[in-house]
């Protein structure tokens, strides 16, 4: 199993190539191209430099990593790329950024997509390179994975079903028996079964284009935050997608790659330090992305990672994902909850 983590701009302060070559455990590093859509902010879109200054930092990161021996994962996973969705236009776009990347001495060994019809322009294209299936397309049976066995080579099993060890382990089965690789997101903060996802990625893919309109000042496109207000919601924080790092091991067995989302997270070294040491001692808020300690510390309440209980892995990998009222993550939360 290793350790994939998300390329993070820096102007200024401790590259992030250096982050990632400190530890032999992080086997990839995946990427998303300057001012392209993505399942985050475009890169460059707010980072306060300038666009070719990013390019270039860019491309000096890149080369360092894999002059260090770590694979490149380049993410095209834009949830919406509109009305040029299946055209000969984005199939151009994802050829030009493989050659220019490839003119760095940084080829891709991985293109992760959302689309399919991106998937096909790799697969179509340059055959040799993996393409993977980003989390983004939710991928929570078997059947689905199946039906994208032409386009892809590996899988991300959807977050809303990922914590769940018995389905991790079919999921796992099936991805050997067929020649394929499978891995999941270990620190997304986001809820688990959110309705407004597709709506929030779709949002998100375009939100360079968005600054062109007038947003609404009565309305938070992110649910999770707009519950988290509410301190009786706080609970619910418990019963998202996240595996933490102690627990890890008990999912190693069936993955090849976990992914740790660190592209915006203020503190990514802290993340991979405890995905690495299999411990975090703080703030189980502070692990996530999108974290929620603003939120948390409004109701004066953190989160102490080392307070749950010893009988949490067990309980939360065998959970069947759809809250029946039990009241156990009410007790954990109860128990893990400090206020200052």
């Amino acid at each position: 199993m290793l350790l994939a983590v998300g390329y993070q701009h820096r102007s200024e302060g401790e590259r992030f190539s250096s982050l990632v070559l400190s530890y032999p455990e992080v086997g990839e590093v995946y990427f998303p191209w300057v001012e392209e859509p993505s399942g985050r902010p475009a890169l460059g879109y707010n980072e306060g430099d300038e666009v070719d200054v990013v390019r270039e930092v860019l491309r000096e990161e890149l080369k360092a990593v894999r002059s260090g021996g770590r694979s490149l994962d380049l993410i095209l996973n834009a949830n919406c790329y509109g009305e040029a969705a299946m055209s000969r236009e984005l199939e151009r776009r994802v050829i030009s950024i493989v050659e220019e990347l490839d003119s760095w001495g940084c080829r891709p060994d991985i293109i992760t997509a959302a689309s399919p019809f991106v998937a096909h322009c790799a697969k179509r294209h340059f055959p040799e390179i993996e393409t993977r299936a980003s989390v983004n397309m939710k991928l929570t049976t078997i059947q689905a994975m199946n039906y994208l066995t032409p386009w892809f080579d590996s899988f991300y099993i959807g977050r809303d079903v990922q914590r769940n060890l018995d389905t991790l382990k079919a999921f796992s089965g099936w991805a050997r028996d067929n020649g394929r690789k499978l891995g999941l997101l270990a620190n997304s903060g986001c809820l688990r079964n959110c309705p407004w996802q597709t709506y929030h990625d779709n949002l998100i893919a375009h939100s360079s284009a968005a600054l062109n309109h007038q947003p609404a000042d009565d309305f938070n496109p992110h649910l999770c935050w707009t519950m988290y207000a509410d301190r009786a919601n706080l609970p619910e924080i418990l019963k998202a997608t996240w595996i933490r790092p102690e627990d890890l091991d008990e999912y190693a067995p069936y993955v090849d790659v976990v992914k740790l989302a660190t592209r915006q997270h203020s503190m990514p070294r802290l993340v991979v330090d405890a995905y690495v040491s299999r411990s975090y001692d703080g703030n189980l808020l502070d692990l996530f992305e999108p974290g929620y300690t603003p939120a948390f510390v409004g109701h004066g309440i953190m989160l102490e990672n080392s307070r749950f209980p010893s009988d949490w892995a067990s309980k939360s990998g065998h959970c069947l994902r759809e809250c029946t009222g039990c009241g156990y993550c009410g007790k954990v939360f109860d128990m893990i909850a400090r206020t200052y």
